[in-house]
């Protein structure tokens, strides 16, 4: 069976894509599920404001893109469905949840095997009653964590990715929470090489991300383009992380977006950033710094076939 990542188009067979943003956003509700109206908003409305944003993500060259707005942060499958069928791009749609203080009160007592069910399911049979498949589990950690429930939460999502194959990608502020949670997945019995370290560059000292890629994390640095981030400094890190033999671990992106429902027209406080930076100025200047065309190949289109493959 060719290998394939699971799209809101349906399976694709990895050969056939080429750039993939392994972090965006798309819709995202960041109220917290406690509200009435979470999560709720126009299709058509969303289509409106986010398409233009994705017709020029495609004609950049963009593939494929990774929404990862899961559960607690405003995935809404109606609405990403939406959005597939306007445009080109693949999108990955997540399973998992986010982290404790958005926790949907359902899923707050749920057994650690009652969950890993419920995400077995959403990947290989549809999310929340749809022939869509999610493509990958999305998990976050409290900054201060992880607590019990995301400990639950990292369990099950061992049992749902070593019976699927599915990778799991977790929001995670620090080396510090990092590592515990590392630990947590390896004793589950989780191979590093199928987590994702979402937002990696939060944590300044190299040494500290070397040490997880020695481990078999990929680390994803994705704040490209981004204004509260220095992309000097990120170029630095991501070029670090390349000298020091790790380019086949590392990952890129904008964490851009959203349509942000219960905002004027959708648009998220600071504007809706678009998804072109990477290739539009990131490249350019990893080149600069000396980074081959052919690493640059690794980084934007295998390295993500490769971690959000089947």
């Amino acid at each position: 069976m060719a290998k394939s990542l699971h799209t809101l188009k349906g399976p694709v067979e990895v050969n056939s894509v080429g750039l993939i943003l392994p972090h965006e956003h798309l819709f995202t509700d960041l109220r917290g599920p406690h509200l009435p109206d979470y999560a709720q908003a126009e299709p058509s409305d969303v289509v409106r404001v986010v398409q233009p944003y994705l017709e020029e993500a495609f004609v950049a060259g963009v593939t494929a893109l990774v929404e990862c707005s899961t559960m607690g942060v405003g995935r809404n499958v109606e609405v990403l469905q939406s959005l597939a069928d306007i445009t080109p791009i693949h999108i990955i749609a997540p399973t998992g949840v986010y982290r404790d203080a958005y926790i949907p009160a359902s899923l707050r007592e749920t057994s650690e095997h009652v969950l890993t069910d419920l995400w077995i399911n959403e990947l290989t049979k549809g999310i929340e009653q749809t022939t869509l498949c999610a493509g990958f589990i999305k998990l976050a950690m409290s900054d201060d964590g992880p607590t019990a429930l995301e400990i639950r939460n990292l369990k099950a999502a061992v049992r749902a990715s070593l019976e699927t194959g599915a990778v799991i990608a977790s929001h995670t502020i620090g080396g510090k929470v990092a590592r515990k949670e590392m630990d947590v997945l390896e004793k589950a019995g989780l191979d590093l090489r199928r987590f994702i370290w979402v937002h990696a560059q939060t944590e300044p000292d190299l040494s500290i991300l070397l040490e997880a890629a020695r481990r078999g994390a990929y680390l994803e640095l994705d704040s490209v383009g981004a204004p509260y981030q220095s992309q000097k400094e990120l170029l630095e890190l991501a070029f670090g992380l390349i000298e020091a033999g790790f380019v086949e671990q590392l990952l890129l992106s904008h964490d851009a977006g959203w349509y942000s429902p219960g905002s004027p027209n959708g648009f998220p406080e600071g504007g809706y950033r678009g998804y072109t930076a990477l290739v539009e100025h990131f490249i350019s200047a990893l080149l600069k710094y000396g980074v081959t065309e052919e690493q640059l190949h690794l980084i934007t289109v295998n390295n993500p076939a490769k971690a959000f493959t089947f």
